[in-house]
Order: C-alpha cells, then sequence, then structure tokens
C-alpha cells in the first residue's frame, strides 16, 4: 500500500512556522500602524498646522504614538523572525503589510479600493501561499561562527564585494550628477546593501536565538562584527531612503524599492545560505513563480493607488518636495512596509 505523502504541517519544521507567524505579525502591526498614524495625523492636523505643512503638532497626539509603537512592535517581530526561517520566506511576505493598510484604509478611513486593487490584493495573497508552501527548510546552526564561515565563502564574498563596490561608485560617482534625476541612483544603495543589512539581520537574530537557548554567542568577536556592519549598512540605507524620498513621489519609489530589495535579498540568501540547494528544481521555479505573483499584486495595488486618487499613471515621477511631504507626511497613504525611514530589514 502506497504511503500518503506528507502534508504542508509536517513538510514545515518547527522554526519556519515560528518564523511564519513572526512575519505574518509583523504585517498585520506594520500595516495596522499606517492607518493608526494617519488617524492620529489627521486629528493632530484638525487642531494645529499639518505635518505636511511643516508642522509638529502630532507628536503631542498619543494616536500617533501608538502607530509608532504598534509599528515598532511589527519591526520586532520581523527582525526575530529571521532567527527561524529563511530571508526566502520571510522577506517577500513583507508585501502582506501593503494589503493590510489597503483593507483596513477601505473599512476605518473610507478610503475606495479599486476592482483592481482588490485583485492586487488577491495576488499578493496567492503569491505569498505559494512560497509559503515550498520554502526551504531553515538550516541547523548552532553557532555564529557557522555563519561567519558561510559569509566567508568565495561566492558570497564576491558578492559582497560587488554589492560594496557598486554601492561606493553610485554614492560617490552617480549621486552628485545624477541623483536629484535618476530614481535608480538612491534606491540601488539602499537596495544592494539592504542585501547585506538582512544577512546581518539573520545572523544576529540566530545569535541571540542560541543565547536564550543557554549557549553564549556575545563571547564571539563574530557577533559583534555582524553587529558593527548591520549599524553601518542601516544608517547609510536610511539616509539614501531619507534622499529617494524626499526627492521623488513615493507611490514609485515604494513598488521599485521592494522589487529591488527583495530580488537581491533573496540572492543574497540563496548564495550565502545557500537555500535551494535543499531544494528540488521544481520547488524554486514554484517559489519564483509565487515572488512574481507577489510583485504583480504589488505593482496592481500602486496603479491602483494613482487611480484612486486621481493621479494620473503617466504623470512625471518627481514631485517637489512641498508636494512630496503633504503626500508622505499628511496624506501617509498605503505605503510599502520598507519605505519608513526607520524601517530594519
Amino acid at each position: 500500500m502506497a504511503a500518503e505523502p506528507p502534508s504542508w504541517q509536517e513538510g514545515m519544521s518547527s522554526d519556519n512556522v515560528k518564523g511564519l507567524v513572526l512575519a505574518l505579525s509583523s504585517s498585520f502591526f506594520i500595516g495596522g500602524s499606517f492607518i493608526v498614524k494617519k488617524k492620529g495625523l489627521k486629528k493632530a492636523g484638525a487642531s494645529g498646522i499639518r505635518a505636511g505643512a511643516g508642522g509638529f503638532t502630532y507628536l503631542y497626539e498619543p494616536l500617533w504614538w501608538l502607530g509608532m509603537i504598534t509599528m515598532i512592535v511589527g519591526e520586532i517581530a520581523n527582525f526575530v523572525a529571521y532567527a527561524f526561517a529563511p530571508a526566502l520566506l520571510v522577506t517577500p511576505l513583507g508585501a502582506l503589510s501593503i494589503i493590510i493598510s489597503a483593507v483596513l484604509a477601505h473599512i476605518i478611513l473610507g478610503e475606495k479600493l479599486h476592482i483592481f486593487g482588490v485583485l492586487g490584493c488577491i495576488l499578493c495573497v496567492v503569491g505569498s501561499i505559494t512560497i509559503v508552501l515550498h520554502a526551504p527548510q531553515e538550516r541547523e546552526i548552532e553557532s555564529v561562527t557557522e555563519v561567519w564561515q558561510m559569509a566567508m565563502e568565495p561566492a558570497f564574498l564576491l558578492y559582497a564585494t560587488l554589492v560594496i563596490t557598486s554601492a561606493i561608485i553610485l554614492i560617490f560617482h552617480f549621486i552628485p550628477q545624477y541623483g536629484q534625476t535618476h530614481i535608480m541612483v538612491y534606491i540601488g544603495v539602499c537596495s544592494l546593501l539592504g542585501s547585506l543589512s538582512v544577512m546581518g539581520v539573520k545572523a544576529l537574530g540566530i545569535a541571540m536565538k542560541l543565547t536564550l537557548s543557554g549557549v553564549n554567542q556575545f563571547v564571539y568577536p563574530q557577533t559583534w562584527l555582524f553587529a558593527i556592519i548591520v549599524t553601518t549598512f542601516l544608517l547609510t540605507q536610511m539616509n539614501y531612503l531619507n534622499k529617494a524620498l524626499d526627492t521623488f513621489n513615493t507611490a514609485v519609489v515604494s513598488p521599485i524599492y521592494y522589487v529591488m530589495f527583495t530580488s537581491l535579498t533573496i540572492l543574497a540568501s540563496v548564495i550565502m545560505f545557500k537555500d535551494w540547494d535543499r531544494q528540488s528544481p521544481s520547488q524554486v521555479i514554484t517559489e519564483l513563480c509565487g515572488f512574481v505573483t507577489i510583485l504583480s499584486g504589488t505593482f496592481l495595488l500602486h496603479k491602483t493607488k494613482d487611480m484612486v486618487d486621481g493621479i494620473s499613471t503617466s504623470s512625471p515621477i518627481r514631485l517637489t518636495k512641498h508636494m512630496e511631504e503633504d503626500e508622505y507626511n499628511g496624506l501617509e497613504g498605503i505605503p510599502l512596509r520598507r519605505q519608513e525611514a526607520t524601517r530594519l530589514p
């Protein structure tokens, strides 16, 4: 009698399930935080100068701070998720926060969700489910020194060298000349360094998980080196992401950044942790199809947002600083989770 194939629950390790739950929780918290903050901004703007006009009355609004706290909780959940599950599983699920924001904005704020926006949400959900069901198992790691050894392998060293070299060239050669006119320059720096930041965050997450289980990892210098690397890259990444948001239309920055950041992060994870070495070609192809499905839903949601707001999708990419600040601070639409300046990978 033929054995029954294992169910998807049996196919997922306990660590993958924990990472999945944390990643989903992170999306709910971060997606909801934008709505709470927007309510706080509206309430503060009704009694003082709006944030888009340069006012700071929202700092005295408890509702805005509740939104910030909610976002921080989501960021912590996202950080911890990397300690349990592969980046190939956690990173693409960031798009789910868009769905949460879109649905809550429709229900709570009365912002109409176009029929194609609904289709975009469905595509994101279908793509996310596809990735979850076919994600690789988390690799068993007993020490942070193992992660350091993976980072020192020739393939990843080559990738890291290319990334850092490309980022330096963009910063010192292209940004002074093209930063104000070409959106890919700023986003290129953020995405390149972001992919390395996620690898460092995952290493720190693993170190913390092992330490809490009774095996102290902070006695190893590699743990502190990862911390320095993450801090340096995150500060640089946040700096140029702020420049991109200040210079270009947020609705254009967000999907491009999501695509580049997620694609490079998956590539870095595949090289460093060899996620696909433990999978069959059909599983890899299915995961890629799921990722493309999420990308399609993400772009559709942002195109729909322009349609709903009455902004032509053919309008110029670059907005004036005043217009952009009004959109980002005053309206705070339905952004991707990683466009926030305080966003961790």
